[in-house]
């Protein structure tokens, strides 16, 4: 008989035919703690059990990747003796119950996987989206994930060096929290996690464990519903300045040699670590839970295996060099404690109060685990159908003076305000400004500078054989157009993809490699699994014609907010890129901002002029175009999600981006900002505004269909630099060479707080001073802040 009942198995997340599966597996049925164990590591959250097979056509290998799936996080080669850790993570479900804690703990947990790799950090970037800030929950939400990400990262002395931030309604009440970090490795040997050597201790190190964060894994696996604000004990506590007593005592141990292997206790706490070390090793472990160090009284077995208390890892070490490994602990101030032994037997044996409490395979619950092969559908769905058939058409005719919205005749100019004063668009300074971007004194490109983070590349110790010359650099950026991937999930992910590479060119960086946060509804639903698979097919494209493996990533899944009538509503699907690239000469980067008076414009890519429709074009060629199709233009202005997105040209995109980089090699290039969300005049006034200097713009006498289109529509692989004079002849003969008639010569840089003035066809079409657009851009978020208070 079942000693539990079906609501029992159902609130662990276990489906009725997957305890049959465990039952089957163990020859009985599981105990309490057992069932739990089972429960968050068969999660998707942990195993991967929807995703897994789609994963699996990432491209994971290249010349310079070191790790790649698998470990805590990836490592590639950057050269001169300087190997790079990075990964991203999400901690969606915890930040939208509590925003402070879930969001600060989602960066201890990434650092962790950082260092526990052999790496000291050295950056942070996060990817941010929330429901629109009009509404008080949402603006709570937004400030407590901040203020979270502010307190652990200043804390622990790491600088949040880059990000972006998205609000849209599709995120009410599931707000997505995606850290990413960036470490520099400082071992000898990269610090793996497969235990080994039967007989070896497992340490046990880092903070005490409570009941803090019980179950988390199965709780980042299932809706969000009004009742979800109960599961605040399933969100972590974190201790930052702990933290940094971990990350030196874990360098300085493995520096020793007599670490085996090593894992942090991150999802599912002691389970997970021990079942994955176990299964990756080949082994078994056996661990007395009567030996780990506890903040609390009268913890039962299932408490224990289950808490996600922050700071703890698990190492095995060599037998008999145990001890030296917990004087380096406790001369830290550290909880260390040998709780255990490598055992031949590959299960986990877990004991209490001299008794067995758990006893299960380790591959059972790490690596045999679930694996679901959902049926795709064969015609995209309903909704994207219907949103395919909007067509440009159906908005209001343009004139040189404007458009008419709402019945109301609104000026070009007062649409640029507009979007200025958008919240995705506008800038960031509220966010930022509550970030240590300096600590570590590394930072070369700060926050709002450019398209992408730049971090100088410096170890404490110099490596044997290393460059001293600490002139080397990496790029990092996080991307992800989420409006794009819902109205055409294959099409938007391979956008998110360019994009990335994109924003690393415009600082003058190789793009290297990436890691990947998809953030989805349920893959339980056919649209859902739809969008999921759809995206993966996408990415696992671009991420090949850009040449940058996947070293790794994060799957966050059922992201679906439940009513009180239980009706679901999933958030846009949201897979976001992490991107590193090189910086060979830290000399000879790039900002987003215009540098001198006089200097010329240019606009790499496709012109406005591609915005004609022209009949003898298939339907595909003219998508490749510049479009209001998924723009935030169509969105913000007119209040409608609708048409397809820009496709990829690739073979152009990598033309550009080419261009870019060796433009900024030669020192031709003064600046670089790519035209991303409200097209080239929003582009055009960012770079005014970093600049604080205006720009005379002359767009000629192409022929377009509409002027909205040629204003704001989006895509085209496009790029706006600046040249100074001296450098234009031989700018424009490698131009010529390298891009054919893709490029374009449309003005020059203005004086010091001027303002932005565009001709097209020989009309002035939009003028804006640079107080007004900055005005509207630095304080949109601001604004709508305060203006609850």
């Amino acid at each position: 008989m079942t000693p539990f009942s079906p609501q029992e198995i159902a609130s662990e997340g276990i489906k009725p035919e997957e305890y049959e599966e465990i039952v089957r597996r163990l020859g009985r049925h599981p105990n309490k703690a057992e069932l739990g164990m089972f429960g968050v590591m068969w999660s998707e959250h942990c195993c991967y059990k929807n995703s897994r097979p789609l994963l699996k056509q990432f491209p994971t290998e290249g010349d310079r990747i070191l790790v790649g799936p698998g470990e805590n996080a990836g490592i590639v080669d950057f050269g001169d003796g300087f190997q790079v850790a990075f990964k991203i993570e999400s901690h969606n479900h915890p930040s939208a119950i509590e925003p402070f804690q879930g969001a600060a703990t989602g960066v201890g947990g990434i650092l962790r996987d950082i260092f526990t790799m052999g790496a000291r950090p050295i950056a942070v970037l996060n990817s941010l989206r929330f429901g629109n800030l009009e509404e008080a929950r949402n603006r709570r939400i937004f400030m407590g994930v901040v203020e979270g990400i502010s307190h652990y990262g200043n804390s622990f002395g790491v600088p949040t060096v880059g990000g972006e931030v998205y609000f849209d309604p599709a995120y009410t009440g599931n707000p997505l929290v995606n850290a990413m970090a960036i470490g520099l490795m400082e071992t000898p040997e990269i610090v793996k996690s497969g235990a080994s050597g039967v007989g070896n201790p497992v340490l046990y190190v880092g903070s005490t464990t409570g009941r803090d964060g019980m179950g988390g894994a199965s709780f980042a696996s299932a809706e969000l519903s009004d009742e979800s604000m109960d599961d605040r004990p399933a969100v972590q506590v974190g201790d930052p300045f702990l933290e940094k007593c971990l990350v030196e005592a874990c360098l300085e141990a493995f520096k020793t040699g007599a670490v085996v292997a090593a894992q942090d206790m991150g999802a599912a706490g002691i389970t997970c670590s021990t079942s994955e070390m176990a299964a990756k090793g080949g082994v078994g472990i056996e661990l007395d839970l009567d030996k780990i160090p506890v903040r609390e009284t009268g913890m039962v077995p299932y408490e224990y295996l289950l808490s996600e208390s922050q700071e703890r890892m698990l190492f095995v070490a060599q037998k008999g060099r145990e001890q030296e490994l917990l004087d380096i602990f406790h001369r830290w101030g550290l909880q260390a404690v040998v709780a255990g032994t490598v055992v031949a037997e590959p299960i986990v044996r877990i004991l209490f109060k001299g008794e067995i409490a758990a006893e299960v395979p380790s591959t059972a619950l790490a690596d045999d685990t679930p694996i679901y092969h959902r049926e795709l559908l064969a015609e995209p769905p309903e909704y994207a159908t219907k949103a395919w058939s909007w067509t440009a058409e159906s908005l209001p005719p343009c004139t040189a003076e404007g458009i008419e919205i709402g019945g109301t005749q609104r000026s070009w100019t007062e649409i640029l305000l507009q979007l200025l004063d958008t919240p995705s668009i506008a800038s960031k300074r509220w966010v930022y400004r509550q970030y240590d971007h300096q600590v570590q004194n590394n930072t070369v490109v700060v926050p709002g500078g450019a398209d992408a983070a730049v971090v100088r590349l410096r170890p404490l110790e110099k490596a044997e054989g290393g460059n001293s010359s600490w002139n080397k650099g990496v790029a990092a950026t996080v991307d992800c157009n989420s409006r794009y991937v819902y109205l055409d999930p294959y099409e938007g992910a391979k956008a998110v993809v360019a994009e990335a590479a994109r924003n690393l060119s415009c600082v003058g960086a190789e793009p290297i490699a990436v890691t990947d946060n998809l953030n989805f509804g349920s893959p339980e639903k056919p649209i859902g699994y739809w969008q999921l698979a759809s995206a993966c097919r996408g990415i696992s494209e671009a991420c090949q014609e850009f040449q940058t493996p996947v070293t790794g990533g994060n799957v966050s899944l059922y992201n679906e907010t439940l009513d009180s009538d239980g009706k679901p509503a999933p958030i846009y699907p949201t897979p976001v890129i992490g991107m590193v690239g090189i910086v060979e000469d830290l000399t000879r980067v790039c900002g987003q901002s215009w540098q001198q008076e006089g200097d010329t414009i240019y606009l790499l890519g496709l012109g406005v002029e591609i915005s004609r429709v022209e009949p003898d074009l298939t339907s595909e060629l003219r998508e490749c175009g510049v479009t209001l199709g998924a723009s935030e233009y169509l969105a913000a202005l007119h209040g409608t999600v609708a048409g397809k997105p820009p496709r990829v040209d690739f073979y152009l995109e990598r033309r550009v981006q080419e261009a870019c980089r060796e433009g900024i090699r030669r020192g031709w290039v003064k600046s670089a900002h790519d035209c991303a969300e409200g097209g080239l005049v929003v582009a055009l006034a960012e770079c005014c505004i970093g600049g604080e200097m205006g720009a005379e713009i002359d767009l000629g006498t192409p022929e377009i269909d509409r002027l909205d289109r040629a204003l704001f529509g989006e895509g085209g692989a496009r790029i706006l630099v600046s040249i100074a004079p001296e450098s234009v002849p031989e700018w424009e003969a490698y131009l010529t060479e390298q891009l054919g008639e893709h490029w374009h010569k449309i003005g020059d840089v203005g004086q010091q707080n001027g303002s932005l003035k565009v001709l097209l066809n020989n009309t002035p079409i939009i003028e804006a001073s640079l107080a007004d657009m900055g005005d509207r851009w630095h304080g949109a978020i601001e604004r709508r802040l305060s203006g609850y208070k």
